[in-house]
């Protein structure tokens, strides 16, 4: 990388990978899944039963038989499989932001990312051998801790950009950055229901399980640290970037300030809008191709093409967003702590706002899909308002705390697809009504704490070196 410009497009590219790893599971997962079956065998491979008028799915699964086997799945077990993931990611991220902020990002990130593709290569073989070996597999890749894929590129990149973002142009480069998740989640969900109609399921996995090892030959020879050790950057860039960063002190040291933190109302307000703004985001991420296309009755090549719309509008917005957010900073429009609130308030409300009215509206296609991408533009104000906040109260210790926060987010990416499997499961009619309902109280909920105790200047604890171990 030669430029602060690559380190966005590398870190773009592979940001969020666990949220990707759950995007690789959506478009195959109504083939994997016999949805006309609600008991049976947890793990038995299915023969797809003849044409049924009165259902639409056997219809569907059909075409798949030759392809991939489809598993008797009930929506109680797909939930727990899709949350699996954040089973064994509670503790992980908090020593590992802490090590990269320590050690360094580059190999925390890059050594993450290779384990995470190795162990997606092999999911369709855990699949293959039951659901529990495949709960299995997906607890590990989340409880690797220092080896954790999501936890190391969640993390470990805002050490990096602790030391390569301007504060002026800080939310534009987390975003651009941060897009990048969104960016993938549409590519996934976009060739995904091509891949799973035209080759099979498992193929998904293996092509980007592959893809994910390729951009690992990108991220370790192009990425460093921070400019100083860069070895093709510009003097003036760097000189630059240094400057702006001069007056911040962002090296951690070995100790942590625990006792200031635990009694901190601006970071709880933090992590409790953190959590709730997750529990909506994955339940969006895990759901949205189950709804369109089990509500909707959408086919599996519509399905993939129409849940990859609002990821793709949702990476335009978070992009638009960090842009609106510097320019309001930069020309002094409004105060920091204004444009947190601001960008946070809007992003909850209307994207919970628009979500309410979904089951009311199932009996149209394109209602249902223009309030689907409402959601994902509005909730992508948030990358610039509470998610990023962290940097601005305390950058010394931006890569613990970035774990921290992903130890709420694992907590909410566990618990919501598991509660939306619950209530699908207790009523068909209701169920999705009672998920929506629920996701968009407890992001309320986060917001109205968020107003309330949100800051957004540097913390006490956080301007100088603290000794307190525990």
């Amino acid at each position: 990388m030669s430029t602060g410009a690559d380190i966005k497009a590398i870190e773009g590219d592979i940001s969020n990978d666990g949220n990707l790893n759950m995007a690789q599971e959506q478009p195959c997962k109504k083939a994997m899944v016999n949805t006309t079956t609600t008991s049976s065998l947890p793990n038995a491979s299915t023969e797809i039963p003849s044409a049924d008028p009165h259902d639409y799915w056997n219809e569907t699964l059909k075409e798949f038989e030759a392809l991939a086997p489809a598993y008797d799945w009930s929506p109680e077990i797909q939930g727990i499989i899709l949350s699996s993931l954040n089973y064994g990611s509670f503790l992980a991220p908090i020593p590992t932001g802490y090590v990269a902020g320590i050690f360094g990002a580059k190999y925390v990130v890059g050594v993450g990312l290779l384990i995470s593709s190795v162990l997606t290569l092999f999911i369709p073989l855990a699949a293959d051998a039951g659901v529990a070996l495949l709960i299995v597999l997906r607890v590990i890749q989340g409880i690797a801790q220092l080896f954790s894929p999501q936890v190391m590129v969640l993390t470990g990149q805002y050490s990096i950009w602790v030391k390569w973002a301007p504060p002026v142009e800080r939310s534009q480069l987390t975003t651009i950055a941060g897009s990048g998740s969104m960016l993938g989640t549409f590519i996934v969900l976009l060739v995904g229901g091509l891949i799973c109609q035209d080759i099979g399921w498992p193929y998904i996995f293996y092509i980007f399980g592959g893809i994910g090892c390729a951009c690992c030959l990108l991220w370790f020879p192009l990425v460093y640290d921070d400019p100083g050790n860069h070895p093709f950057i510009s003097t003036g860039e760097k000189s630059y970037i240094l400057c702006s960063l001069s007056q911040q002190d962002r090296l951690p040291g070995w100790s942590l300030p625990i006792k200031a933190m635990i009694k901190s109302l601006p970071l709880w307000a933090i992590v409790v809008s953190y959590f709730c703004e997750y529990w909506l985001f994955s339940t969006i991420m895990a759901y949205t191709p189950t709804y369109i296309s089990s509500v909707l009755q959408a086919s599996l090549r519509d399905s993939g093409m129409l849940s990859a719309l609002p990821f793709v509008v949702g990476c335009i917005c978070i992009i638009l967003g960090g842009l609106l957010a510097d320019f309001l900073l930069s020309r002094k429009i409004l105060r920091l702590v204004t444009i947190r609130k601001l960008f946070t308030a809007i992003g909850v409300l209307f994207s919970s706002g628009v979500l309410v009215p979904l089951p009311w509206v199932r009996s149209s296609l394109s209602s249902t899909m223009v309030l689907l991408v409402l959601s994902s533009a509005f909730s992508s104000l948030c990358e610039s308002g509470a998610i990023v906040n962290f940097l601005d109260i305390a950058p010394r210790y931006a890569g613990f705390l970035k774990g921290l926060l992903q130890v709420f987010a694992h907590i909410a990416g566990a618990i919501s697809p598991t509660a939306t499997g619950f209530f699908i499961s207790q009523d068909s009619e209701f169920g999705w009504r009672n998920v929506f309902l629920v996701a968009a109280a407890v992001n309320i909920s986060g917001l109205i704490i968020y107003l309330i105790f949100g800051r957004a200047e540097v913390q006490d604890w956080a301007n100088k070196q603290a000794f307190t171990y525990f």
